[in-house]
């Protein structure tokens, strides 16, 4: 059975939560930490895992 957990990634820059997705918490024991498109900022920043609720 895996063990996925759901996360938030929220942009560093303007703090807009802007993805949802999963990580495997066994293999991926650290926080996630992406660079993707923010389209409140309007370029591509640094997006990292928040408190899913």
């Amino acid at each position: 059975m895996a063990n996925k957990k759901n996360v938030r990634l929220e942009c560093s820059i303007c703090k807009h939560i802007n993805y949802l997705t999963t990580r495997n918490a066994k293999t991926v024991p650290n926080k996630l930490e992406q660079r993707k498109y923010c389209k409140f900022c309007r370029k591509v920043t640094i997006h990292k895992e928040t408190k899913s609720k």
